[in-house]
């Protein structure tokens, strides 16, 4: 099982905190400056011209800060704002149950949006596009379709894997924001604000070093500074850069940000497989984790970080890989941790 604390996913109390320190609105929101500058321009002109925004789909890695954004444009247009996911419009009829009892100028989130059923999606064409959606009443040859009238909304899509979605209903969204991971410096200000908002004091140094085992993801950088709180208040520990080094050690979250998993993928390929070339299923079974989770969760940063590369016959450690694993002397999981051919 993966270790929460750098899964980019998040649990419902961790959205329920997460909650608590969003922002509400453009300004206060930290980071991605490109996208906040694009939607400034597209909700000022939506005002100007009194009408609601064009349709938006936000795309990126989870924990980015999507559905922050969505509401915030709610906020934005003053409009109020009604949430769904993909998961939960499996058919048509119940998007056009949501569909109906929008009101005008509302703003529709749908988290995942790459997660609706076929038939949904198609539903969406004509009532992002026309406003409208067709009702089939009866069955068979006796069937006929009924239009119906929407009120004027606007459609904000989340999606962590947009080539997923089908191209029509790309194209129908009038502005895509592609998100990008965190520099340092604009974690340590998620961190600073965050640490006010907790009313927890953490010196410039140590947000520092938060910040830079973050991964990059404003959500995991808050959950580290969760679990460092907690540290801090069980020890009654110094909230200086020793403290939280100390305190994110206890969690097995190293320098580089490889946590427990991380590293015994790392250390596997390198150690066991000799660099690799190896499988997904053969690394699978060799740390004991499911291969969904080191795909979905473990390869990304790994790839991301240059440790680790996919190759046609499987995963290879890159050589900053390789010196990682041979300076790693606690790989952290109950394998072969011996450095033949390394």
């Amino acid at each position: 099982m993966t270790d929460p604390l750098v899964d980019p996913g998040a649990s419902a109390d961790e959205l329920a905190f997460e909650g608590a320190l969003r922002p509400t609105s453009l300004a206060e929101f930290v980071g991605q400056p490109k996208v906040k500058g694009q939607l400034e321009v597209l909700l000022q002109a939506a005002r100007l011209q009194d009408r609601a925004p064009d349709h938006i789909l936000l795309a990126g890695p989870p924990g980015l800060g999507k559905t922050t954004l969505a509401t915030i444009i709610g906020a934005e247009t003053g409009r109020p704002i009604r949430y769904s996911s993909g998961p939960a419009i499996q058919h048509a009829g119940d998007l056009a149950a949501v569909l109906s009892a929008l009101v005008p100028g509302e703003v529709l989130f749908i988290d995942e949006i790459h997660r609706m059923s076929r038939a949904a999606e198609e539903m969406l064409y004509l009532a992002m596009e026309d406003f409208r959606v067709d009702i089939m009443v009866g069955k068979g040859a006796g069937a006929s379709s009924i239009p119906l009238e929407l009120a004027p909304f606007t459609l904000v899509g989340a999606t962590t894997r947009s080539g997923m979605l089908p191209a029509p209903l790309r194209d129908r969204f009038g502005f895509t924001a592609h998100l990008e991971f965190y520099e340092t410096a604009d974690l340590e200000r998620v961190l600073a604000r965050s640490s006010r908002l907790m009313e927890l004091y953490i010196e410039p140094a140590a947000l520092a070093e938060l910040a830079g085992r973050s991964r990059g993801t404003p959500r995991i950088a808050n959950r580290l500074l969760r679990r460092v709180r907690d540290w801090l208040l069980v020890h009654a520990g110094s909230s200086d850069l020793d403290g939280v080094r100390a305190a994110l050690e206890l969690y097995d979250v190293d320098e580089a940000g490889l946590d427990r998993i991380d590293r015994a993928v790392l250390h596997t390929i390198a150690h066991r497989f000799a660099g690799g070339p190896v499988g997904l299923s053969t690394l699978a079974a060799a740390i004991g984790e499911e291969a969904d989770t080191i795909e979905s969760v473990v390869e990304p940063f790994l790839v991301r970080e240059g440790l680790i590369g996919r190759t046609p016959r499987g995963r290879v450690a890159t050589p900053t890989g390789m010196r990682h694993a041979r300076a790693d002397t606690a790989p952290g999981y109950s394998g072969d941790t011996t450095l033949d051919g390394v």
